[in-house]
């Protein structure tokens, strides 16, 4: 049916939405694992529930109960990073934390949300090759990959060859001539330049000389290694018990002993328990690995810590042909850094700056000017490990130190008896909402069914989209966002139809009346509807949990139903109008008032009343 010269096109109107869902559907269709399927949440899919517990040196639980709200806080906002998941994390006692992410996802990638993330820029005072065991690649963990490397600066940093000689102490170049049968005092556990530590970590220092006896003593003989003259055999054979200690056991000994006796691997210094060379007044020994050869680094106190960043971001990097981090500090951190690049700079003596994370190395780029901008961590990764390893570092370091105590699957937290019966209730409601405006609007009643049946399809596709691209999940909440969004739609159409009832009442026809009552209709369903958008966005910002998915929901709901009032709703009354039989009252359900044939009859006698009186 053609539209009249000066009328509305209710086909433009029609082709435009048509087009909108054709495209929703195509991404959903043919993009992803092209399955139409939203993801829902914890509360009626189950998912996977992980508790850390907080671990201090001497094994107690934290003293500061603010510093375990404040790692909760972080994890919270790490994981809620991945998407409108809605994670529940929450604290048990005084030294757990629990995680429950809806099935989505995996246990890998929730440890690697979990994992500290303490970052720390110390300078290489030494480095030798692991030679205690063959290479090995690490395990995966949250960090980045290992064979990572910084580039602070494109023209000032460069990143020296592993296989390059370390940089040693002229005069321990000569191999150890220490007998073994040399006595020194055990109780002289730490290095004469190491800071103080803690009494439980000096009891288990303690513990682990005692286990190790006279060889701890020929140990703190040894020279600091020289590839160049590798340590005799036999006094390698005599230190292989070091090879031995647990990763716990050598998280405790002396840096300067850690870095020196052959026999302790980088495996074993990988694997100490996080938070082990995070104190930032201590001198420490990590590992960096590259194309499978590990080299240990002795390191200085840290003159730049995580804290100090002010911002952590991502992207692309078509020079290097790879991912990268950028890393942006603060006013303050931004000063340390430039000092620390000068202070490594040396000169000219381009000294090595190594990035540590957690346990690991993860580059040590020569510095070869002052830096005075920021820094980006660049190497072999893939998208995931950037992105997480950018979440890790924006949020910051966690607080305390954490073990994973279990990973559990959980059920669905509602159970499907629970969630058939709420779809039963909302299916129920929505029978009878169609029922009443089909008796009450009649034809208009069939308008509004079809408008709602668009709205549904939009809604679902974008659901599907959400949950793909952005992570969202639905739950019970979301769901009620879009109960409520249903009734903020129905009432668009319900300021549209009386309108429309007040112009016909007035004694104008249906086809005319539908334009004017558009113009003022759309005015309060504008105003409505950005009322509700403004809420809904308020309370998604300052929110937290299911509360932030109900606002997510009714946010969207509200945004499409715009989108169907515009470009469905008031084109197809507009072309209803045109029709002889929306005319009648008993039709169009615009009940009390007149019909089109009516008013046409009322004019035409009134005109005959004058044309008499004028005669």
């Amino acid at each position: 049916m053609a539209a009249p010269s000066g009328q509305l096109k209710a086909s433009r109107y029609f082709a435009a939405l048509l087009a909108l869902i054709a495209m929703i559907y195509a991404v959903v269709f043919f993009t992803g694992d092209k399955k139409p399927n939203p993801k829902l949440g914890l509360d009626l899919q189950g998912g996977t529930s992980m508790t850390l517990s907080a671990t201090q040196p001497d094994g107690s639980a934290p003293k500061d109960p603010k510093s375990l709200e404040q790692a909760r806080d972080i994890i919270a906002d790490r994981v809620d990073l991945t998407g409108v998941a809605e994670p529940e994390v929450v604290i048990e006692g005084d030294r757990n934390i629990v995680v429950n992410v809806a099935g989505g996802m995996s246990e890998d990638e929730l440890r690697k949300l979990v994992a500290p993330a303490v970052l720390r820029f110390r300078k290489v005072l030494k480095s030798a090759t692991d030679t205690a065991v063959p290479a090995e690649e690490p395990s995966e963990s949250a960090s980045a990959e290992p064979s990572a490397s910084v580039d602070p600066s494109a023209s000032t940093a460069s990143e020296p060859a592993a296989s390059e000689p370390a940089s040693t102490d002229p005069s321990a170049s000569e191999p150890a001539s220490a007998d073994p049968s040399d006595s020194v005092d055990p109780s002289a556990s730490a290095s004469a330049s190491e800071a103080p530590i803690d009494a439980g970590t000096e009891a288990q220092r303690e513990a682990v000389i005692t286990k190790l006896g006279e060889l701890y003593s020929l140990a703190q003989q040894l020279p600091d290694p020289d590839d160049s003259q590798p340590l005799d055999e036999q006094y390698v054979a005599m230190l292989a018990p070091f090879g031995q200690l647990t990763a716990e056991e050598v998280a405790v000994l002396p840096a300067d002993i850690q870095f020196r006796v052959p026999t302790i691997s980088c495996k074993q210094l990988t694997e100490r328990p996080a938070g082990a060379v995070a104190d930032s007044e201590q001198k420490v020994v990590a590992c960096e690995t590259r194309g499978g050869d590990s080299t240990k680094h002795f390191l200085d106190v840290a003159k730049v810590v995580g804290e100090d960043v002010s911002g952590a971001s991502f992207s692309n990097d078509p020079a290097e042909g790879g991912w990268k981090v950028d890393l942006s500090f603060k006013s303050g951190g931004q000063d340390k850094w430039t000092a620390l690049t000068k202070e490594a700079y040396n000169d000219g003596a381009e000294e090595q700056v190594a990035i540590v994370l957690d346990n690991r190395v993860v580059s040590a780029p020569q510095i070869k000017g002052v830096i005075s901008g920021d820094a980006q961590i660049t190497g072999s990764f893939d998208k995931k490990e950037v992105e997480t390893l950018s979440r890790q570092l924006k949020y910051g370091s966690l607080p305390l130190s954490f073990e994973v105590e279990s990973v559990d699957s959980v059920t669905a937290t509602i159970g499907e008896q629970a969630m058939y019966m709420g779809l039963l209730a909302g299916a129920i409601g929505l029978v009878l909402v169609i029922i009443y405006c089909l008796l009450y609007y009649r034809a208009l009643g069939f308008v509004v069914i079809l408008s709602l049946l668009v709205s549904g399809a939009m809604v679902y596709g974008m659901l599907v989209l959400f949950g793909r691209q952005l992570g969202f999940s639905l739950t019970l909440a979301g769901i009620a966002g879009f109960i409520v969004a249903i009734g903020i739609t129905a009432d668009s159409f319900v300021v549209f139809f009386e309108r429309l009832k007040d112009e016909v009442k007035d004694g104008r026809t249906v086809r005319s009346a539908v334009p004017r009552a558009w113009v003022r209709a759309r005015r309060t369903i504008i105003s409505a509807d950005t009322v509700s958008i403004l809420a809904a966005l308020v309370l998604y910002l300052l929110a937290v949990g299911p509360v932030k998915g109900f606002a997510f929901t009714l946010g969207m709901s509200t945004v499409l139903d715009l989108i169907v009032v515009f470009l469905f709703t008031h084109p197809l009354v507009a072309l209803l109008s045109r029709a002889n039989a929306f005319s009648s009252p008993r039709f169009s359900g615009l009940g009390n008032v007149r019909s089109d044939r009516d008013i046409a009859t009322a004019r035409s006698s009134r005109l005959r009343t004058l044309r008499t009186k004028e005669s």
